[in-house]
């Protein structure tokens, strides 16, 4: 048995070397920010390879609690990709995303999500209708995931050419027209690794894209340069000026970051200077606006509530003043 869920691990897990920047053909910004994101996508596989190996979801559990403290929430996202996969396959494990999201998952609820959105890309389309993404609100975090790996992997078609893909089929419903402004949010984040964690590199990349998406993609840089890290006050501060009218969306998405990194007992040095440079206040304070604009939220209508809560964020941070 052992054996078996060895060459399990083998054959589901990526190979390391799809997380180096020279092979990605990303933008080096030093030595230290490049050994930054190769760790984070080496954290990202381990968690994947913990959760493709894995007899139960409690072992892979326990195996994660293992990884540092900076990059554990990665290896939580990896984990749900690989639960995801598993039983996409017609011989998968069925339940285990839905265990993993009652058990430790559930402090690591938004990064599950996301890595749920790696699953996607990764699996044939007739099979996304296995995807668990129970939670009507948090679902938007699986296309996040999707347009990250998207954005990751076929780096040439989704950020350089800007390719947007007309009438995403998924989710299915009133409010799929929202589903290429969630993949944007995911493609925002992935700017902040592709363009090597260099502020004006990821702004420049950015500012390729059509005006109308660039407030869905200031967000996604937003939340990975306070989750991941790797700018430094001087630079964050600059994209922040730099962001103009997309300030606040900038302040949301480092809000987001904040409360992940809050929620899992995960924040590092790095978390409290981005929050403090976007949004004026600490991780802590910046998940409880996030919490706050939680309160009476509406259902989905005409507009999905994930875009409603986001609007209210953002409006928290109005009146923001980056000066340095």
């Amino acid at each position: 048995m052992k054996s078996y869920r060895a060459l399990r691990r083998r054959i589901l897990t990526p190979d390391i070397s799809e997380t180096k920047l020279e092979v990605r053909g990303f933008h080096v910004k030093d030595n230290e920010s490049k050994e930054m994101l190769e760790t984070v996508g080496r954290s990202f596989l381990t968690g994947y390879a913990y959760a493709a190996e894995a007899a139960t979801v409690a072992e892979a559990e326990e195996r994660l609690e293992g990884v540092p403290t900076r990059f554990r929430g990665f290896a939580y996202e990896g984990a749900a990709m690989g639960f995801a996969v598993r039983e996409g396959l017609p011989i998968g494990g069925r339940g285990m995303v839905s265990e993993f999201l009652a058990g430790r998952g559930d402090d690591h609820v938004y990064m599950a999500y996301v890595g749920v959105g790696w699953a996607m890309a990764r699996l044939p389309r007739f099979r996304w209708s296995s995807l668990t993404a129970p939670d009507p609100l948090l679902r938007w975090l699986v296309l996040d995931g999707y347009g990250f790996h998207q954005a990751y992997f076929k780096t040439e078609q989704y950020v350089y050419q800007t390719y947007q893909e007309e009438n995403f089929p998924w989710p299915a419903g009133p409010t799929r027209w929202y589903a290429n402004r969630a993949i944007d949010q995911g493609i925002g984040r992935a700017l902040w690794f592709v363009g090597g964690t260099e502020a004006e590199v990821v702004a420049g990349l950015i500012d390729r894209f059509p005006e109308h998406r660039r407030s869905d993609l200031y967000s996604g840089a937003g939340l990975a340069a306070t989750y991941a890290g790797g700018g430094d006050d001087t630079e964050l501060r600059w994209f922040a000026k730099h962001a103009g009218p997309y300030q606040r969306q900038v302040a949301q998405g480092s809000a987001f970051a904040a409360g992940a990194r809050v929620r899992a007992g995960l924040v590092v040095p790095h978390n409290r200077i981005a929050t403090e440079i976007f949004c004026g206040m600490s991780p802590e304070e910046a998940q409880q606006v996030t919490d706050n604009a939680l309160v009476d939220l509406p259902a989905d209508g005409d507009v999905p509530a994930w875009e409603v809560w986001r609007h209210r964020i953002a409006a928290h941070f109005d009146s923001l003043d980056t000066a340095p």
